[in-house]
């Protein structure tokens, strides 16, 4: 059981039933999501009229070559307003493709909290809820 989990059933548990967000609000207001690589954004910014790689190469090196180990998370939400997280690794050698998307997807997802939080705040000052 992830740590979310457990801290929404303690506060169930508890009978905390004041307006609030959960998980399930946060995961429902997630209508898609994109996943690139920092390799995937210099060949598109190279292959595209309005992209830009200013260096790629000095003194013989490759200078994108750790891009390969940044994985982007775009979140769109239900209103249409999009979340961004990312992913970087240190060691080439232990990128995953999968875990740098679970990286991702969860620093996006942090900010949807953040969001929701303030929006449920200033709702509730106004005498409303979510």
């Amino acid at each position: 059981m992830s740590n979310e989990k457990q801290i929404e059933q303690e506060i169930q548990d508890k009978g905390l039933n004041a307006p609030r967000l959960t998980p399930n609000h946060i995961d429902n207001q997630i209508v898609s999501e994109i996943y690139i690589t920092g390799n995937d954004a210099i060949h598109a910014a190279a292959s595209s009229a309005t992209g830009l790689v200013r260096s790629e190469y000095k003194e013989g090196v490759n200078l994108l070559k750790p891009a390969e180990t940044l994985t982007f998370c775009i979140l769109i939400l239900r209103n249409g307003f999009t979340v961004t997280g990312e992913s970087a690794c240190a060691s080439p050698e232990n990128f995953n493709a999968e875990i740098g998307r679970k990286i991702a997807r969860e620093n996006a997802r942090e900010k949807i909290w953040i969001l929701e939080g303030y929006l449920l705040k200033e709702n509730l000052s106004k005498g409303g809820a979510v």
